[in-house]
């Protein structure tokens, strides 16, 4: 599929980079800071902001069980179903974020992790969803979400090439065929070093559908890069202040950050083009510096022009250079001034 439509806006190949900004768990229970959050989002320049819909009781249990608890990273010592009740965006919030989003003229969606997360979005009247890396592997969760027919946006970290066929694979059996699958990996935050995104182009091989990136690296160098390797997707991460410690904010953008990311990775695209070597508008006052065949001595009737009457200079108003062994040895016209351009009418038995 060439091209996909979010709500008002076309994905594809052929169009700029859309971007993305995640606002996740960042919102650190506070709507005021949500409202401050996508009017900044809007300000950037982004597409849409994303959000997540879940609950503590959705997404995990609420158990003492070792495997249950986190032992590494920044929320070492938490449950999960502690993160969960920590970092969910409450439901009764989504009617008022979506309204504000559309108000700033952005398009709006989320990553449900449950069936009830889906028809709670469908009320809503999403434009798209986006299955989160970690519920790749959710083929029921998947089928119910292409069964809406609306776009389907698929991150892949941790995923093996059957696991992201295996989703594709649904959403196509459900005569869903608007996938975007997005190269990602699942380390928050990501070393530049394991990014690969030579998957980009070798997805966009492989499963023959567009392709993007969700990105956990701590700057915008690699989600610019991946727009001159195909991605017309971009999402990351988005933060008021990194400073404020929110529960994702170490590997989120702030908004300048954000509004650089916005005007780079269009101008990339814009900077790609096409195949083939055109006229540029820019080359067409400098093309006439490329260098051409001048008479630079004074040369009479029947003389022979040689490598001191004629030379290869600058601007190209005379013959180009590659006829000068051609020309070399031969006679002479007609009387011709130093410094005059030369022409196919002034060389006897010349054809070019």
């Amino acid at each position: 599929m060439k091209e996909i439509c979010i709500g008002a806006k076309k994905l594809g190949r052929d169009e700029p980079p859309f971007i993305v900004a995640e606002l996740s768990a960042n919102h650190a229970g506070s709507m005021d800071k949500v409202r401050s959050m996508i009017a900044a989002a809007a300000a950037s320049g982004v597409d849409a902001i994303k959000l997540q819909t879940y609950t503590a009781d959705t997404i995990t249990l609420d158990s003492d069980r070792p495997e249950f608890q986190i032992t590494k990273g920044p929320r070492a010592g938490m449950s999960l179903y502690e993160l969960y009740q920590k970092a969910s965006t409450p439901w009764e919030w989504h009617q008022e974020i979506f309204s504000i989003a559309r108000e700033s003229g952005l398009e709006v969606f989320s990553s449900p992790f449950d069936l009830t997360a889906v028809d709670f979005l469908e009320s809503l009247e999403v434009p798209a969803y986006k299955i989160a890396s970690f519920e790749l592997v959710d083929i029921p969760l998947i089928r119910r979400v292409a069964r809406t027919g609306k776009p389907v946006i698929m991150s892949t970290g941790m995923a093996t090439l059957a696991d992201i066929q295996g989703a594709i694979s649904a959403c196509y059996a459900e005569g869903n065929h608007q996938v975007i699958v997005l190269h990602c990996v699942s380390g928050y935050p990501t070393p530049v070093e394991e990014m690969n995104l030579q998957n980009i182009p070798y997805m966009a091989e492989q499963f023959d559908c567009l392709v993007g990136l969700s990105d956990h690296t701590l700057s915008v160098d690699v989600a610019i890069s991946s727009v001159a390797l195909g991605a017309c997707f971009i999402e990351k991460h988005f933060t008021l202040n990194r400073a404020d410690n929110d529960l994702d904010s170490a590997f989120s953008l702030e908004p300048l950050e954000f509004q650089h990311l916005v005007t780079s990775s269009k101008a990339v695209w814009s900077a790609m083009g096409r195949k083939g070597f055109i006229a540029k508008e820019s080359e067409s006052y400098t093309k006439r510096l490329r260098r051409s065949l001048y008479v630079v001595k004074d040369i009479d009737e029947g003389d022979v022009f040689t490598s001191e009457n004629v030379r290869s200079v600058r601007p190209c108003n005379g013959l180009p250079p590659k006829f000068y062994d051609q020309i070399i040895g031969a006679e002479c016209m007609r009387k011709v001034q130093k410094n005059t351009p030369l022409s196919s009418d002034m060389i006897k038995g010349f054809d070019c």
